[in-house]
């Protein structure tokens, strides 16, 4: 419980959390006022530098990149305008879903390893290993796709130089920004993703534009493409070979919880980042896959058939199609702009995965040291080496190795969502084990269990069906490329078990306290009128509520030595900041 603090502070006071009234739980489980406020976490060695628009940005359009613009194009040839939009919907929903489990779970323990440590703490640590290890393989299967794209889109432009030339310019340049520290990733991040929201609003424009007859010399399309090929153009086999394109552009969507040790703000930024998603999900994948589906021909040979110089996506056969033929080099610019973004992001993503993974014994060691600035140089490298993947593109062909890569991230995906939705459930169970209430949580995921269940079954289910595509007529290596890494989880778990004697947690067993950090845990207070809401009601606060009361907000967004400090008395909040 909160001691009372003094309602006017002086300068000499010490306002530091030891000379308050704490139990020895908290003490415990927050650590001292000098690691909560350390500019370098104690625990992991990162900087806390992200700034709460840096995460918010990240969370609206941050990773979005050739998957979308390019991808897409393969996901309608597959299975039509419909199918499309009907992948991105139900991949929507359970985003939407495994978005609520994350929130609850990062928002009170934004720790070192996201969700793969807490895997750890709340099954067992030989499932934590196999979650990391399948996340990892998404994010240097996505690296490696946007390092092959980017590379060809230079090569369409100028092909005097060779893909594998453009790809090493690339790898050093993206190697050395990198090094750069946590707050130059953020900023650049916040202002490519403000530029790719610009742009796919541009072009939500145009479509209505276009197929409203407004565009000069073309004709009025309406929704001409929904008839002729027609909204499906494979049934059922069309409909569930979207869904593995679908999962690997929402992938991404839970990288806030990757980024929350390195937030200044976590019990402020994470609610806020996650509550918009749910903006993510409705304008930008939502609004791309009708208009992807309104404005071009699912039949379109360009879709599948771009070779290594000239990259096709839905949005440059749209603007050949409405007239303009040079309109291919403004969308290539468009997707270089958002691959400079992907590779930017897959590249945090990744080393940050493997840099708390060694932190956690779970990777080789080395590759969990950081300088004294707080950068995971031998992580980065590793993961950075890891996209030289996409020189599969060299004798492949860039169509044929986006397939082999989508595939392998796309399952991967739909374990790792599973992961995130069982370890809330092993949390809950052992919360409510061990005395706890729903009340005591800053963010409560909306319409637990039932929400957490469906993320847990539906994620399960479609890693079954997603290689549907592949048995009819049977293919042996598509079937492989599908469904390798559902055993290989297996696989990594039971090795891993065996070997280091690991134990599945009892649920009153399980760390609940640990790795909280004190803004958060000070910063709790129940949205008014929360209680007995009508359910439009919880949907709308859990999506766009925010997480503190203005006299807490206009506090956050200052300098890291700003401390946030609460006196619950008749209802009201005090705060102050600490004069050094």
């Amino acid at each position: 419980m909160l001691g009372k603090l003094k309602p006017n502070p002086t300068k000499d006071d010490d306002v530091s959390i030891r000379n308050h009234d704490h139990d020895t739980t908290t003490e415990a489980a927050t650590g001292s006022d000098s690691d909560d406020f350390r500019a370098i976490d104690p625990h992991s060695g990162v900087k806390r530098g992200l700034k709460t628009r840096h995460l918010s940005m990240m969370a609206l359009a941050g990773i979005i990149g050739p998957g979308l613009l390019i991808g897409s194009g393969g996901a309608l040839s597959a299975g039509g305008p419909a199918s499309l939009l009907i992948g991105f919907a139900v991949i929507g929903i359970i985003a939407f879903s495994i978005m609520q489990s994350l929130g609850e779970l990062t928002t009170l323990y934004p720790t070192g390893g996201a969700f793969t440590a807490l895997s750890d703490r709340f099954v067992d640590k030989a499932f934590g290993v196999a979650v990391g290890w399948n996340y990892y393989i998404v994010w240097f299967c996505v690296l490696a796709n946007e390092y092959n794209v980017i590379s060809s889109i230079m090569v369409f432009w100028s092909p005097k130089l060779p893909l594998y030339g453009y790809f090493l310019l690339f790898w050093f340049a993206f190697l050395a920004f990198q090094l750069l520290g946590v707050e130059t990733f953020g900023e650049a991040e916040f202002w490519l993703a403000l530029i790719k929201i610009i742009g796919l609003i541009a072009y939500f424009i145009f479509s209505i534009v276009y197929a409203s007859g407004g565009v000069k010399g073309a004709d009025a399309i309406g929704f001409r493409y929904w008839n002729d090929p027609g909204a499906f153009t494979d049934g059922f086999k069309g409909v569930a070979s979207v869904f593995v394109f679908c999962s690997t552009f929402y992938a991404g969507v839970e990288s806030v919880a990757v980024a929350a040790t390195e937030t200044k703000n976590p019990g402020y930024a994470v609610p806020l980042a996650i509550r918009q998603v749910f903006i993510r999900i409705v304008v930008v994948y939502m609004g791309s896959a009708f208009f992807f589906g309104l404005t071009c021909p699912a039949n379109s040979p360009d879709l599948i058939g771009g070779s290594s110089r000239a990259l096709r996506s839905p949005m440059t056969i749209a603007l050949q199609n409405a007239g303009w033929e040079g309109g291919v080099h403004l969308i290539n610019a468009f997707i270089f702009i958002t691959c400079l973004s992907a590779v930017n992001s897959s590249i945090y993503i990744g080393s940050r995965t493997l840099l708390y993974m060694a932190q956690d014994g779970k990777a080789p060691k080395f590759l969990g040291w950081t300088d004294k600035r707080g950068v995971p140089i031998p992580a980065i490298v590793f993961t950075n080496l890891c996209g030289a993947l996409s020189m599969m593109n060299v004798s492949t062909g860039a169509s044929e190795a986006y397939s082999y890569i989508v595939n392998l991230s796309g399952v991967s995906t739909f374990i790792v969502w599973a992961a995130i939705s069982f370890t809330h459930i092993r949390f809950r169970t052992a919360w409510k084990a061990q005395g706890h209430t729903e009340s005591e949580l800053p963010f409560v995921s909306l319409w637990y269990p039932y929400n957490a269940y469906f993320g847990l079954l539906a994620n399960l289910f479609l890693a079954l069906v997603q290689g549907w595509s592949t048995f009819a007529p049977f293919n042996a290596g598509l079937f492989v490329d599908a469904y390798i890494l559902l055993p290989l989880f297996g696989i990594i778990y039971i090795v891993y078990k065996l070997v280091f004697k690991t134990k599945l947690w009892k649920a009153h067993e399980i760390d609940l306290q640990s790795g909280r950090r004190r803004d958060l845990d000070e910063a709790k207070q129940p949205v008014p009128g929360q209680q007995g809401a009508r359910w439009w009601n919880k949907i709308f606060k859990s999506v766009a509520a925010k997480p503190c009361p203005k006299t807490v907000r206009d506090s956050i967004e200052v300098r890291a030595r700003t401390e946030l400090y609460f006196m619950l008395e008749c209802g009201s909040i005090v705060s102050w900041r600490r004069n050094r």
